[in-house]
Parts: C-alpha cells; sequence; structure tokens
C-alpha cells in the first residue's frame, strides 16, 4: 500500500485531456505533454522515483528496466488492454503490481476490424484514391474495379474472446457464416445465437475459410500462431484481417504467399515489428493487394477515455490498499 496522499505517478505518453486533467487533479502527475516516446535510459529514470508508472503498449518495460526500479515504485498500471509490453514476472518478483484496462476497447476494435472486413474485398482504398488522381476516373463500367462481396463468404475466427465475439455478432449481421478456432467452445447460447460452428483444428479451419479474422491476444503461446506452414494452407481466394497483434502472423511468409498470387489479399491495423511498416506491405498496398492502416483499432475519443478512468481507478484502489479490479497476474499472462 502507498502511503502518500499524492503519489508520484508518471504517464508515459499524452492521454486525453480530460483524463490527464483528473490525474493531476488525484495525484503529483508527470505528464509527456510532447507525446514523445521515452527512451530506455529515460524509462530506468522513472522507475527509480515514481511511485506508480502508467506505460503505454509503445513503451517496452523489460526485466533490466524493473530490476532499476527504486523503492517507491509498487504500481505499473498499464494504458492498454494487454500487458505483452510488459514483464510481468519480473515486476512479481520484486513485488510491484501489473494492471491492465480490459473490456473498454471490445466494440471499438470490432468495429475496425468489421470496417477492414468491408474495405478489403470491396477495395475501397483503391477506389477512393482514383478519385484524387486528377482525371483518371472515367466513369462507372460493368466489369471496372470488380470486387468480391461477402455476403454468404465463410469466416474463420482465431480467438473468440471478447473482441473475436463483438466481430462474430457484426459479421452476422453482414450475411457472413461464422466459424471460429479457440482454446475451448464458447458458452452454448453465444454458439446457438451467432449459429457458429467450433473447430478445434486450427489448421483444418484454415483451409476452409474465405476470410480469415485474427482477434486472440499476444502470448509466448500466439507467437507466429498463423505460421509459414499455416498460411500455406489458406485457399488462394481467402483474405486475412488482423487487428489484434503484429507477432501473431509471421508477416514474412504471409508476404510471400500475396506476392505470389496465393493469397487474394490482407487487411492489417498491426505489424510484426512495429512501428516499422515492411517496405513490401507498402509495395502490395499500392498494387491493391493489402489494406493498411496504422494501428488505429482502438483509437476512438471515447475508448481512450475509457481506458485512462480505468488506470484511474486501478490507481486509487491500490493508494486505498485494496486489490486493483484489473490485476494482471504472471500466471494468466
Amino acid at each position: 500500500m502507498l502511503v502518500s496522499k499524492k503519489p508520484l505517478v508518471v504517464i508515459t505518453r499524452k492521454l486525453p485531456d480530460p483524463i490527464e486533467t483528473r490525474m493531476r487533479e488525484l495525484f503529483e502527475a508527470r505528464l509527456n505533454v510532447d507525446d514523445r516516446r521515452l527512451s530506455k535510459s529515460e524509462l530506468i529514470d522513472a522507475v527509480k522515483y515514481a511511485n506508480v508508472l502508467v506505460p503505454t503498449i509503445t513503451d517496452h518495460i523489460s526485466e533490466e528496466i524493473i530490476n532499476a526500479a527504486g523503492p517507491n515504485l509498487k504500481l505499473i498500471a498499464n494504458f492498454g488492454n494487454g500487458t505483452d509490453n510488459i514483464d510481468v514476472a519480473a515486476a512479481a518478483k520484486r513485488g510491484i503490481t501489473v494492471t491492465n484496462t480490459p473490456n473498454v476497447l471490445t466494440e471499438d476494435t470490432a468495429d475496425m476490424t468489421m470496417a477492414l472486413m468491408l474495405a478489403l474485398p470491396r477495395r475501397l482504398v483503391e477506389g477512393a484514391a482514383i478519385l484524387l488522381d486528377d482525371g483518371k476516373w472515367e466513369g462507372w463500367g460493368p466489369t471496372w474495379m470488380l470486387g468480391r462481396r461477402i455476403w454468404g463468404k465463410r469466416l474463420g475466427i482465431v480467438g473468440m474472446g471478447r473482441i473475436g465475439t463483438a466481430v462474430a455478432r457484426r459479421a452476422k449481421a453482414f450475411g457472413l457464416s461464422i466459424h471460429y478456432h479457440n482454446r475451448k467452445p464458447v458458452n452454448p447460447k453465444t454458439e446457438e445465437e451467432l449459429e457458429a460452428t467450433y473447430w478445434e483444428s486450427l489448421d483444418q479451419m484454415l483451409a476452409r475459410m474465405d476470410i480469415i479474422s485474427v482477434n486472440c491476444p499476444s502470448t509466448p503461446a500466439t507467437f507466429h500462431l498463423l505460421s509459414a506452414r499455416r498460411i500455406a494452407l489458406m485457399q488462394p481466394t481467402a483474405f486475412v484481417v488482423n487487428t489484434a497483434r503484429g507477432q501473431i502472423i509471421d508477416e514474412h511468409a504471409l508476404i510471400e504467399q500475396l506476392e505470389h498470387g496465393k493469397l487474394s489479399g490482407a487487411a492489417l491495423d498491426v505489424f510484426e515489428h512495429e512501428p516499422a511498416v515492411n517496405s513490401k506491405l507498402r509495395k502490395l498496398a499500392k498494387q491493391g493487394k493489402v489494406v493498411i492502416v496504422p494501428h488505429m483499432g482502438s483509437a476512438t475519443l471515447e475508448g481512450r477515455i475509457d481506458m485512462g478512468e480505468k488506470v484511474i481507478i486501478n490507481i486509487r484502489t491500490f493508494i486505498d490498499g485494496h486489490r486493483p479490479p484489473d490485476r494482471v497476474l504472471p500466471d494468466r499472462v
């Protein structure tokens, strides 16, 4: 438990104004007004003096950084749904509690997934770009800019958690047939509502789907879950959509399949070596084979404010001597 009524809270990136204002009211908050990524040395300096660190997914809070923490650091309150950017086990060894902000990004991320699922086969980005090129559009034609309909197609969801289920509800409304792979089947009522088919074998599901949506968390077990071998199982007419984490897909293998016409396309909101984007992906995007957007899945003002409010609740609860509602345990990462 922290004793100080005004603990020093270091926030690594700029947050929405209402959240920063509330942070200043409640805590001795050190803000990042320039919104630049802190270097490793700056993060080490922060953890030496802070009572609470509020990092984001762009901050790699490694064992080295955690071991450099001073005795005052008692809580790492992550501004994000995942904790793959934090060595939770190392924090636990130092007696540092870690929290995250689950259950606030579900609808926003599902909306983005559905937007990409529509944009890719219907060639929306290509079409919009043509109108920006003066004189290139000569008018409607019966065989011009033909895409593919999604109604009646089979959607395979990899990871049927909250976001995967929200994607399934939207996709069903668009007339897709819902299939999914998960560690275990979802609640029978949910499965019945979505008329969803459970596949215990990811390999078998991938080989039979028209669209694959990646919605599972990033963990050591899901690193390159869609490996070169598994990507090769997909039909050449299939599309891949990823709004989860870039590391779940072997990006090099995905690019190879797209370059050789062994996949119809991919829509990516996340990248394996983010923020770097593979130059081959940019080239494929210019060819209309890929839609790429810069990690915008949760980028709504409402969603980011909800995340910030969860961070504040976790900090306040911890300061008051109670277990934070969104505590992350090492054995659950």
